[in-house]
């Protein structure tokens, strides 16, 4: 009996630190871009949450299992990779520099959509003040001794969180018929905004900085086994929180006439108000509190993954990261990205452009990490003969890569097009996309492949 209570305990505790992964790519970006989703365009985009909720397990179970092999997390397996490369410090620089700038972005929404969230639970006090508080809890989270303290002191707040959003999406009474259509029936509304949209639930979802985030939480006595327990159950949770939240999105414009949806804009208020008309204040509260829970969980790692990414790769490689954590360039990076979300918060800048701008932004750094893990997880010096990536994982992790390849190049044209005034047609541009991005995964599945089949021939 007491060797079965050990069994489930360890199992829950592994759940529970793979849960930072869940608390780090479900924040104020979650709710609001899925919000939003759910208010323009209903139950249509359910479908890119499924995918990126595939697409996440795909990565982040590729990028544990890296760590697990290599005994080394993804920052110092791609420096190892590239080590003798002229390409070494130009890549190095450009991983780092997107990450915290990714992070950056990442952090003013955290902070913004937190104190938002708070608001509405306590909407007397000064969101100033509530931007100040923040910032204190999360700067001591930050100082914890240990990555297994701070993951699970988020991981609690994970399951409160997934409670508030499923509760609420459960009142929203949503039709089954609808949910299912939206979610294994993919659409492209040909609406302006919405290939943004899809970028950023993609890009909210699978977060460049949480697949550097997984490779470091694996421990020197991590099993396999466990892993794939532990990121499945957290990744698929987030995933039916994020798609909860759409669903309460949908509430906001239900049953409105094309006039009025015309004139309708998403925003917060709106959100607040639609639920205390249709299901009650409390689930103005319950949202709001949730709101917050995914600010604050995901600040904590914005901050940190910055930080642990750049003294990864430009650390000492043979130094433990709980070494590394107590640094000085460690702590300035990691309160350097929590000032920019504190002073933004401070000007009060409007949270919901802010954080659908950084989803898109990050959605647009996610094919090139997934391009460096696919290179990586095919390094037989990095993985080993024996441990090299199977013909599946290798075809899904080509897959993702294309579809965020194509969805990084429609949102790149279409940021261009605006700029130059230039008018193309939505179905061309896919289409062009498309082929773009197939193109450029070929060559590099081709390329990557090839080198691998190089080295096992040396071996030979």
């Amino acid at each position: 009996m007491g060797e079965k209570l050990k069994t489930v305990k360890g199992r829950i505790l592994n759940i529970l630190l793979w849960s930072i992964i869940s608390a780090a790519f479900i924040g104020p970006g979650t709710v609001t871009t899925a919000t939003k989703a759910g208010a323009d365009f209903q139950f249509q985009l359910l479908w890119a949450l499924g995918f990126a909720t595939i697409a996440c397990l795909v990565l982040q179970e590729a990028s544990a299992r890296a760590a697990i092999y290599s005994k080394m997390n993804l920052g110092q397996a791609i420096k190892f990779h590239y080590a003798g490369s002229k390409a070494q410090i130009p890549v190095l620089v450009m991983i780092v520099g997107a990450i915290i700038l990714g992070c950056a972005a990442y952090e003013a929404g955290n902070i913004l959509g937190a104190a938002e969230g708070l608001s509405l639970v306590f909407p007397s006090l000064g969101k100033r003040l509530i931007v100040t508080t923040i910032a204190l809890v999360v700067g001591v989270a930050l100082s914890l001794k240990s990555l297994r303290s701070t993951a699970n002191f988020m991981g609690s707040f994970v399951f409160i969180m997934g409670a508030t959003f499923i509760g609420t999406a459960f009142f929203v009474d949503a039709p089954i018929s609808e949910v299912s259509h939206g979610l294994f029936v993919p659409s492209f509304p040909d609406v302006d905004g919405a290939g943004l949209l899809i970028l950023g639930l993609i890009g909210t979802t699978v977060v460049p900085y949480d697949l550097f985030l997984g490779s470091n939480v694996v421990q020197d006595d991590t099993k396999v086994k466990d892993m794939r327990v532990g990121i499945g159950v957290s990744v698929i949770l987030g995933g039916i929180i994020s798609m909860a939240i759409l669903i309460v999105g949908t509430s906001i414009t239900r049953g409105m006439s094309a006039e009025e949806l015309e004139h309708t804009k998403f925003s917060y208020a709106l959100l607040t108000q639609t639920l205390t008309n249709q299901i009650g204040q409390w689930a103005a509260y319950v949202f709001g509190f949730g709101m917050f829970a995914a600010g604050f969980t995901s600040a904590i790692t914005s901050s940190l993954v910055s930080a642990l990414t750049a003294r990864s790769i430009f650390g000492k490689t043979n130094v433990a990261i709980e070494s590394e954590r107590k640094s000085l360039p460690f702590q300035w990076i990691a309160y350097l990205v929590l000032t920019v979300g504190v002073v933004l918060g401070f000007l009060q800048s409007e949270p919901v452009p802010v954080i659908v701008a950084a989803q898109a932004f990050n959605g647009l750094i996610l094919p090139f990490v997934c391009i460096f893990l696919f290179t990586v997880i095919n390094n037989k010096k990095v993985m080993g003969r024996e441990h090299l990536n199977g013909a599946f994982s290798n075809t899904m992790m080509v897959i993702v890569t294309w579809v965020t390849l194509v969805l990084g190049i429609l949102k790149l044209v279409d940021a261009v097009s605006k700029v130059v005034n230039l008018h193309v047609s939505s179905d061309e541009l896919f289409i062009a996309a498309s082929l773009s991005a197939l193109v450029i995964t070929v060559v590099t599945t081709v390329v990557i492949l090839r080198k691998r089949q190089l080295s096992l021939k040396e071996e030979d």
